[in-house]
Parts: structure tokens; C-alpha cells; sequence
């Protein structure tokens, strides 16, 4: 009896080495993002915002193009998910919110300023991930519309477990297909200066 049982717990941690690789991009997320594994679907190239130009010009090297040497979604490993929760929340509490009154003509995009709004709190978590060694592959800047109108700039990471969404507006990090947001244009895994237009959901 007792080496059938030895042989089962065998066979058990055998398939659990199998099946391992596959979902260890959801090891230690809650419940509620494990069932929503889906990603943006991009559609046609489109013009950046002007303010993410302007963004460029004076942070040129979070722009530059960088050698992929793996194309494609990253796995998103327990140390991974992690990175996202660390950054996203000292981010979101490093930056007191301060919305910007004086419209486009004064907007500007900065990295870890003291106050700031949305386009602040994402570029920051983009440039504090690109920092710990994330590709820039997998951080799309990606510009949304929020029920009551306004346009709001998130980051979204893309992983093999779906895309997920780092906002300022929450602490939770939610899959895309959660986010309350109509998408408007994301930033190219392929050339971070280009962005593209987003397909519609399909409910």
C-alpha cells in the first residue's frame, strides 16, 4: 500500500512538472484574473499622441528601438507578477495625482515627477519595469476613454497569461478585457515609437 501511494505522489509531481510551464505565468494572481486570458487585438498603424512625441524628444532613450531577440507575449512568472504589483503600487503612491487643468497645449508626459497625472503614472511604471529588465516588447502605453469622456493613458503589460492593466486609478491589476475603458490606440510591441488602433470587443 505503501508503494502505491509513493508511486501516485510520484506520478502526480510528475505532471505537475509537465503542466508547470504552461501556467506559471498565473502562479500567485488572484482567482478573478486567471479566467480572463485574452489579448488586445491590434489593428491599423495610426499616429502617436503629440504629447508622447514630445515625451520622446526629451526621454529618448524610453523610445529607442531595441534588438528583440524573442518576439511575442513574455512569460509572466510568479517573480514577474510580483515586479507588476511592486511598481504599480509604489507608482500610484509615489505620485500625488494632479490633473492637468490647461488642456493638451500643456501637457507633457514626465518620469517620476512629485505630481502628475495618468500619462505621468504610466510612463513612470513603464520606465521603472523597462529598469528591472523587462523588454520593451511587452510595455504598451495605451491611451483609453473612461465612461465619462475623458481620455486616461494606461500601461499594459503583455504576457503568454493575456494583457494586463496597470492604472493609476486602481490598485489592482486587471486584465484588459476588465478594464472599464473603451481603447483607442497602444503603442507597438515592434516599434515602441509607432502605436496602432484597437480592435472592438466582442461581447
Amino acid at each position: 500500500m505503501r508503494k502505491v501511494a509513493i508511486m501516485v505522489a510520484g506520478a502526480l509531481a510528475a505532471i505537475a512538472n509537465l503542466v508547470q510551464p504552461s501556467f506559471a505565468g498565473l502562479l500567485g494572481m488572484p482567482m478573478g484574473l486567471q479566467s480572463a486570458i485574452q489579448h488586445i487585438k491590434l489593428e491599423t498603424p495610426t499616429l502617436p499622441p503629440l504629447a508622447y512625441t514630445q515625451f520622446c524628444l526629451r526621454y529618448h532613450e524610453e523610445c529607442r528601438s531595441r534588438p528583440i531577440f524573442r518576439g511575442g507575449p513574455i512569460q509572466l512568472t510568479t517573480e514577474r507578477w510580483a515586479d507588476l504589483k511592486e511598481v504599480n503600487q509604489s507608482v500610484n503612491t509615489g505620485i500625488v495625482p494632479e490633473p492637468n487643468e490647461l488642456g493638451l497645449a500643456a501637457e507633457q508626459w514626465l518620469i517620476n515627477p512629485g505630481r502628475g497625472d495618468c500619462n505621468d503614472y504610466a510612463v513612470s511604471k513603464r520606465h521603472e519595469l523597462l529598469v528591472r529588465g523587462w523588454p520593451a516588447r511587452a510595455l504598451l502605453l495605451s491611451e483609453v476613454v473612461a465612461s465619462s469622456g475623458e481620455h486616461h493613458l494606461v500601461l499594459v503589460v503583455r504576457t503568454k497569461g493575456g494583457d494586463f492593466v496597470l492604472d493609476n486609478l486602481t490598485p489592482q491589476i486587471k486584465p484588459w478585457s476588465r478594464a472599464p475603458y473603451r481603447w483607442v490606440r497602444v503603442q507597438s510591441p515592434h516599434e515602441p515609437r509607432l502605436w496602432a488602433t484597437v480592435a472592438a470587443r466582442r461581447v
